[in-house]
């Protein structure tokens, strides 16, 4: 049967590799697609992944919500919100909890932001 497609001249740069030079080659071009997703993982981040480490760090929806518009007012989202509250609780060696809700409850947040070099402010 006679391929009709391009195939030949397509592959012609890799007909003389042997399979552990095409895995390797394989693996490679993985490895330049993946690494941009990568870096945007890393340094990007949303509300709604914020929120989620919030939950987890023991905050209710709504606490979570509140820290994150409060982030995303005074410029702190690219360093996360739940190392903001991190932070700010060990500052004020009290428990992250406690922390967040001073954070909510007192408007703090220009402290908060003097914990990253106020760079943000």
């Amino acid at each position: 049967m006679k391929r009709t497609d391009d195939f030949e001249t397509r592959r012609e740069h890799l007909k003389d590799l042997s399979d552990a030079e095409l895995e390797s080659r394989f693996w490679n071009l993985i490895d330049e697609m993946i690494d941009p997703l990568l870096k945007l993982g890393y340094e990007n981040t949303t509300p709604a992944i914020e929120r989620s480490v919030l939950l987890r760090m023991g905050f209710s929806s709504i606490e979570a919500k509140s820290l994150v518009e409060g982030c995303m007012e005074h410029n702190l989202m690219e360093h996360g919100a739940g190392n903001v509250v991190y932070r700010f609780a060990k500052k004020h060696q009290t428990d992250i909890r406690t922390a967040g809700l001073k954070l909510i409850e007192t408007d703090a947040w220009a402290e908060a932001e003097s914990l990253f070099g106020g760079e943000n402010a």
